[in-house]
Protein backbone atom coordinates (compact mmCIF):
# COMPACT_ATOMS: atom_id res chain seq x y z
CA UNK A 1 0.00 0.00 0.00
CA UNK A 2 1.13 3.55 -0.69
CA UNK A 3 -0.35 6.92 0.18
CA UNK A 4 0.33 10.00 -1.93
CA UNK A 5 -0.54 13.47 -0.73
CA UNK A 6 -1.66 16.25 -3.05
CA UNK A 7 -3.55 19.52 -2.75
CA UNK A 8 -6.41 21.31 -4.42
CA UNK A 9 -6.48 23.98 -7.11
CA UNK A 10 -9.19 26.51 -8.12
CA UNK A 11 -9.41 24.92 -11.60
CA UNK A 12 -10.26 21.39 -10.34
CA UNK A 13 -13.40 20.38 -12.25
CA UNK A 14 -13.32 16.58 -12.04
CA UNK A 15 -15.53 16.04 -15.11
CA UNK A 16 -13.63 13.52 -17.22
CA UNK A 17 -15.67 10.42 -18.11
CA UNK A 18 -12.81 7.90 -18.27
CA UNK A 19 -9.83 8.97 -16.11
CA UNK A 20 -8.70 10.39 -12.77
CA UNK A 21 -5.33 12.08 -12.42
CA UNK A 22 -3.09 13.65 -9.81
CA UNK A 23 0.11 15.47 -10.77
CA UNK A 24 3.22 16.87 -9.13
CA UNK A 25 2.75 19.97 -11.29
CA UNK A 26 1.29 23.05 -9.61
CA UNK A 27 -0.35 24.47 -12.74
CA UNK A 28 -3.77 23.39 -14.00
CA UNK A 29 -5.90 24.62 -16.89
CA UNK A 30 -9.54 24.01 -17.87
CA UNK A 31 -8.40 21.26 -20.23
CA UNK A 32 -7.24 19.20 -17.23
CA UNK A 33 -10.74 18.07 -16.35
CA UNK A 34 -9.53 14.68 -15.10
CA UNK A 35 -7.07 16.22 -12.60
CA UNK A 36 -8.32 16.16 -9.02
CA UNK A 37 -5.13 17.37 -7.35
CA UNK A 38 -1.81 19.11 -7.94
CA UNK A 39 1.47 19.26 -6.03
CA UNK A 40 1.40 15.48 -5.55
CA UNK A 41 4.22 14.03 -3.49
CA UNK A 42 5.18 11.72 -6.38
CA UNK A 43 4.44 10.62 -9.91
CA UNK A 44 4.39 7.05 -11.21
CA UNK A 45 8.18 6.80 -11.43
CA UNK A 46 8.62 7.45 -7.69
CA UNK A 47 6.27 4.67 -6.55
CA UNK A 48 7.89 1.92 -4.52
CA UNK A 49 9.28 -1.03 -6.46
CA UNK A 50 7.15 -3.53 -4.51
CA UNK A 51 3.98 -1.70 -5.54
CA UNK A 52 5.16 -1.35 -9.15
CA UNK A 53 5.86 -5.09 -9.37
CA UNK A 54 2.42 -5.90 -7.98
CA UNK A 55 0.70 -3.48 -10.38
CA UNK A 56 2.44 -5.12 -13.36
CA UNK A 57 0.31 -8.25 -13.12
CA UNK A 58 -2.97 -8.90 -14.93
CA UNK A 59 -4.16 -10.75 -11.79
CA UNK A 60 -3.75 -7.75 -9.48
CA UNK A 61 -6.86 -6.06 -8.14
CA UNK A 62 -6.38 -2.47 -6.97
CA UNK A 63 -8.41 -0.49 -4.46
CA UNK A 64 -7.93 3.27 -4.68
CA UNK A 65 -9.24 5.64 -2.03
CA UNK A 66 -9.34 9.41 -2.48
CA UNK A 67 -9.50 11.03 0.97
CA UNK A 68 -10.22 14.72 1.47
CA UNK A 69 -11.19 16.50 4.67
CA UNK A 70 -12.73 13.48 6.36
CA UNK A 71 -14.57 12.34 3.22
CA UNK A 72 -13.50 9.48 0.99
CA UNK A 73 -14.30 7.99 -2.38
CA UNK A 74 -13.28 4.42 -3.21
CA UNK A 75 -12.93 2.77 -6.59
CA UNK A 76 -11.68 -0.55 -7.87
CA UNK A 77 -9.24 -1.08 -10.73
CA UNK A 78 -6.82 -3.66 -12.09
CA UNK A 79 -3.13 -4.02 -12.74
CA UNK A 80 -1.72 -4.77 -16.18
CA UNK A 81 1.49 -6.46 -17.28
CA UNK A 82 2.10 -3.63 -19.75
CA UNK A 83 2.28 -0.85 -17.14
CA UNK A 84 5.42 1.26 -17.45
CA UNK A 85 4.90 3.37 -14.31
CA UNK A 86 7.69 5.69 -15.43
CA UNK A 87 6.17 9.17 -15.68
CA UNK A 88 7.89 11.55 -13.23
CA UNK A 89 4.90 13.84 -12.68
CA UNK A 90 1.56 12.14 -13.33
CA UNK A 91 -0.54 9.28 -11.97
CA UNK A 92 -3.56 8.34 -14.08
CA UNK A 93 -6.28 5.80 -13.29
CA UNK A 94 -8.23 4.69 -16.37
CA UNK A 95 -11.60 3.06 -16.99
CA UNK A 96 -10.19 1.75 -20.28
CA UNK A 97 -7.32 -0.69 -20.72
CA UNK A 98 -5.10 1.95 -22.38
CA UNK A 99 -1.58 1.94 -20.95
CA UNK A 100 1.02 4.71 -21.06
CA UNK A 101 3.93 5.80 -18.88
CA UNK A 102 1.39 7.77 -16.76
CA UNK A 103 -1.04 4.88 -16.16
CA UNK A 104 -1.31 3.52 -12.59
CA UNK A 105 -4.22 1.11 -13.10
CA UNK A 106 -6.80 0.15 -15.75
CA UNK A 107 -10.42 -1.09 -15.88
CA UNK A 108 -11.39 1.33 -13.10
CA UNK A 109 -14.91 1.29 -11.73
CA UNK A 110 -15.12 5.09 -11.71
CA UNK A 111 -13.69 8.25 -13.26
CA UNK A 112 -13.24 11.87 -12.21
CA UNK A 113 -16.87 12.73 -12.91
CA UNK A 114 -18.01 10.05 -10.43
CA UNK A 115 -16.29 11.68 -7.46
CA UNK A 116 -18.88 13.26 -5.16
CA UNK A 117 -19.27 16.99 -5.80
CA UNK A 118 -18.79 17.65 -2.07
CA UNK A 119 -15.22 16.32 -2.39
CA UNK A 120 -14.63 18.16 -5.68
CA UNK A 121 -15.82 21.39 -4.06
CA UNK A 122 -13.21 21.00 -1.32
CA UNK A 123 -10.51 20.30 -3.93
CA UNK A 124 -11.13 23.71 -5.51
CA UNK A 125 -9.35 25.20 -2.48
CA UNK A 126 -5.53 25.23 -2.85
CA UNK A 127 -5.18 24.81 0.93
CA UNK A 128 -7.12 21.53 0.91
CA UNK A 129 -4.89 18.50 1.29
CA UNK A 130 -5.96 15.19 -0.19
CA UNK A 131 -4.53 11.71 -0.18
CA UNK A 132 -4.57 8.96 -2.79
CA UNK A 133 -4.30 5.56 -1.13
CA UNK A 134 -3.34 2.60 -3.35
CA UNK A 135 -3.83 -0.99 -2.14
CA UNK A 136 -3.14 -4.10 -4.20
CA UNK A 137 -4.81 -7.51 -3.76
CA UNK A 138 -4.87 -10.91 -5.41
CA UNK A 139 -1.30 -10.81 -6.67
Amino acid sequence: MERISFHGHPMVRSLHPTTIEITTDEHLTERGDCIIGVGAAKGCSQLGETLKTALRSNRTKVTIRVQVDGQSFVLAAEGDEGLELSHPHDIVIRKSRFVSDRTLAVAASASARDIPRSIVSKLKNPRTVGELEIKVHGI
